[in-house]
């Protein structure tokens, strides 16, 4: 008897900030699945050329090096994906920063807090923006698939449900990311457009490695998760490919909460 098989066999992806961490995960998986991806990187750039090898090469996976702080940017980079693939089936806005450094309220620097809103919600209206457009002109593919004409998965996390104290930056771009979702999905669905969020509580990443490593604050932290740890990515990559598989077709405008049950203690 053949196994059920989460596949997005002829599908093409474009996934934010992939070069590292949850995004370098949820790249194999899709390419694992079947899936033509593009990935976006800023920095990472041997990286991004490692995993582009480790996926296949420019056949099955293609790395653009571009900023994304903007929606011009974020509108350039859908177009530059379609352009190396033909069209866009799925979205997922994995990129973001998070300044590591406690900046209480009245000590946060304009300039971070535009940094912070730039990177993770700027763009990303001009990332949704380009790819609905792209979707809506495309349409559902001729054959295969679930007959939407494309999922998009916004990557918030627990911050954006329950803040963040001294990062109200982060937090505040993570909880619009929730709002983006349920209005996006009561305007798409109609269209064939699904849009879900996934939300990740700690996960061991380059990014978090600093606060997790911490004698202190590591032990702290994973006491702090029903579970008892933190993520792994590959944890936050599979929930991902699942929404923007066949399987998850009558799911819409769902926050699906990735995070050991943390935002239920918290």
């Amino acid at each position: 008897m053949a196994g059920v098989s989460l596949t997005l066999d002829g599908k093409v992806a474009l996934i934010t900030g992939g070069s590292r961490g949850i995004g370098a995960e949820t790249v194999r998986l899709f390419v694992e699945a079947g899936a033509r991806v593009v990935f976006s990187y800023r920095q990472a750039r041997e990286q991004a050329l490692a995993l582009m090898k480790e996926c296949g090469g420019p056949a099955r996976c293609v790395g653009l090096e571009q900023e994304l702080s903007t929606p011009a940017e974020g509108r350039a980079l859908v177009g530059a994906a379609v352009k190396a693939c033909g069209r866009l089936d799925a979205l997922v806005v994995n990129h973001g920063v998070w300044p590591p450094e406690n900046a209480p309220i009245e000590l946060m620097t304009e300039e971070q807090w535009r940094r912070t809103l730039g990177v993770n919600l700027d763009s990303v209206f001009g990332l949704v923006q380009a790819a609905v457009t792209q979707m809506e002109l495309q349409g559902p593919p001729a054959t295969g698939g679930d007959g939407n004409a494309g999922h998009i998965v916004l990557i918030s996390s627990t911050a954006g449900q329950r803040g963040e104290a001294y990062h109200a930056d982060y937090a505040v771009t993570k909880g619009a990311l929730i709002s983006l979702t349920k209005s996006l999905s009561s305007e798409l669905a109609p269209k064939g457009i699904r849009v879900n969020c996934v939300a990740p509580g700690w996960v061991a990443t380059e990014m978090s490695a600093g606060t997790l490593e911490d004698p202190e604050l590591g032990p702290r932290i994973a006491a702090g998760i029903p579970v008892g740890r933190v993520g792994t990515a590959r944890e936050i990559a599979g929930p991902v490919l699942f929404l923007c598989t066949p399987y998850a077709g009558f799911i819409s405008g769902e926050v699906l909460n990735v995070n050991g049950g943390a935002v239920l203690v918290g």
